[in-house]
Order: structure tokens, then sequence, then C-alpha cells
């Protein structure tokens, strides 16, 4: 098959999109397809190509590209696109994109996961892998997700949606999470104990570029991970930070946490988180595969915090993670979403 596999752009999680679009673009070579790696944002930048020879030679523009553990200065990423354009799409992405089989979404918060990109690729007929903009668009949005959650009597944290820092000094139950509304990988999500934190933590949630955050009540409990593939939950996966918050350093830095898969949980337990991941994926209007994330309390009520609707696929990513746990490799895992996704074009 020819694979055109999308990563970069321009949110706070750039680097873990390219590291993800890396790991695919891989495995499917060692499949034996014909992939095509590129940054969405700034595109092949030349007047003349190839298509064929593009796909035939497997290009990929992450020859010399250096990721760290911060966050991407997207000021930098903008200033060196060649056109200068604000427009999200690089140039001939789109007329690449055109020529291939399907295009492997390996995109990361902003634009590549909140259903932009995915209802343009709709209009323009490409096909692509993972849910549709409708899901993608409510799972993107913390607060969509949570009344999405609440109508469908799914557990979930109580919490208020606030579109300035004075709207939110109206909080006053501690501790509690402070996250934007529209984030991913943990960025800029704090925990504060108090007022004075809170008020930090408030700052800093609306510090990257949010109109919206979300305020919701700690719940204390052990933190698992529910892959949802082709509408199956696969093994849960506990997540052990070893540090006080599974922030974005922790997530994305090799040792960064424990992650036991599968959980050392009981069945009942286990059948709790697989049947509430199922239960969200349903209810977010989410296809081809999904992740969502769980506090399980002591009394074993699974409360889920969030989905995810283009989960990692980096080295210390939790889906390949959970899926290596049913004997499936990290090739034949980016093989199934790709069948998964295809199965849905041909409804």
């Amino acid at each position: 098959m020819r694979i055109v596999v999308l990563a970069g752009g321009t949110s706070t999680e750039r680097d873990v999109s390219i590291s993800s679009g890396a790991m695919v673009y891989s495995a499917l070579k060692e499949k034996g397809h014909q992939v095509v790696l590129l940054d969405i944002f700034t595109g092949y930048e030349k007047d003349i190509f190839d298509v064929d020879a593009l796909f035939k030679n497997c290009y990929s523009f992450t020859e010399g590209i250096k990721l760290g553990e911060t966050i991407a200065d997207i000021d930098e990423v903008r200033e060196a696109r060649r056109d200068k354009s604000n427009r999200y799409i690089g140039e001939n992405v789109i007329d690449i994109c055109s020529c291939a089989d399907i295009v492997f979404l390996a995109l990361h918060g902003g634009e590549g996961e909140n259903g932009q990109v995915q209802a343009a690729f709709d209009l323009l007929g490409l096909k692509y892998t993972g849910s549709g903009y409708l899901g993608s668009a409510l799972a993107m949005n913390k607060g969509l997700t949570k009344s999405v959650l609440n109508q469908s009597r799914i557990l979930t944290p109580a919490g208020s949606i606030f579109k300035s820092a004075k709207d939110a000094a109206k909080w006053d139950v501690f501790p509690c999470v402070v996250k934007p509304c529209s984030g991913g990988s943990s960025v800029g999500i704090t925990i504060a104990n108090n007022g004075e934190e809170y008020k930090t933590s408030v700052g800093e949630a609306f510090g990257y570029g949010e109109t919206e955050i979300v305020v919701e009540e700690y719940i204390s409990g052990r933190e698992f991970s529910v892959g949802v593939l082709g509408g199956r939950a696969l093994p849960p996966i506990e997540i052990i930070p070893n540090a006080d918050f599974y922030d974005y350093k922790t997530k994305y830095q090799v040792g960064g946490a424990t992650e036991l898969c599968p959980a050392d949980i009981t069945e009942a337990e286990d059948k709790a988180l697989r049947e509430a991941a199922e239960a969200v994926f349903e209810a977010l209007h989410l296809s081809s595969y999904a992740r969502a994330d769980f506090i399980l309390t002591e009394d074993g009520r699974a409360y889920c915090l969030e989905a995810n609707t283009l989960p990692g696929m980096t080295p210390t990513s939790l889906i390949p993670q959970e899926a290596a746990a049913e004997g499936m490799s990290y090739p034949d895992l980016c093989e199934k979403i790709i069948e998964i996704s295809l199965e849905r074009y041909k409804k």
C-alpha cells in the first residue's frame, strides 16, 4: 500500500507527534509498504517533485531533527516555513496525500486532533486513520467530554469550565486539578492544594493560548489507561509516576514512570475498566482506535478523566504496550489500525 504518515503540526505536542510519526513510518516500511512521512505544517517545500519517487524512496522529513524533553518552540517552526503563511496544511501535502491509499494521522493536539483536519479530509475525499471529525471534536474538548460522559451516566470527576481567571476564582474546593480545555500530553495540567497554588495553576492553564480551562475535583486512587481497538478494550495498563505527577516530561522520558501491563488488578476491576473504556468510546462517537484514562478508587469505581482519539505511538506510549500484552507487535498494531480504519469507508 501507499501510505502517508502525517506528523508535526503546530500544537504543544509537536515533538511527541514527530516521535510517533517516525515510529509508525519505520514500522510500516518494515511491513513492506511504500511510506512517506510528512510534517503537515511545513509540507514538502519544493516546486517540482515526483510523487511516485517519494513513495518509492520512502521519503521522510525527519532527517536531522532533534527532539527534546521540553515543548517545541512553535514560533521558531513558523518562522522556518518557506511560504510564511498562516495556513495549517503545508505545501504539497494535499497533493501527496491524494496519491496515497490512506493517511495515517500521527498528529497530537490542536487542529490535528480536534476534528478540523478530519473534516477537511472528509471534504477532500481523503481516507485517514482514527476517529471522524465529530468524535475528535468531542474528545478534544475536555468540557464537552465531561458533559457527554455525564449525560451517558459514565463516572467522571465533578468539575466546571471557566473562560477567564476572574471567572475561575469562583472555585473553592481543594485539592483540585486544573487543565487547559483542549490540551494533551498533560501539558499545562497541575494539581492545586490551596487557593494560592490554584491562582498559579489557573494562570499556567490559560498560558497555552486556551480560551477555556477545566477545573475538577481531585480523585484519589490508582491511575490506569485503557486502549480501545475497533470498539474492543485492550488490557488495562497501570501508570505509576516516578514523580509527584504524571506530567509531560514524565510521560515521554524513558523511566519517567512505571507502567504495568497487564495490570495487577482483580478480575472485577479489569472488567470495570474495560467496560468503562468501551462505553466512553461509544458515547463520544469514536472509531478505529482510541484511549481512555481513568482513576480507579479503593472501592472499585472507575472515573474517566479524558479520552484521546490519536493516542501516542512513541516508544513509551501506552497503546503499543497494551497491544503487546495480547501478543500484537508494534508493526502489526500499525497495520491493524489501518485495516480497521479502512473498514469505515466500506460501509
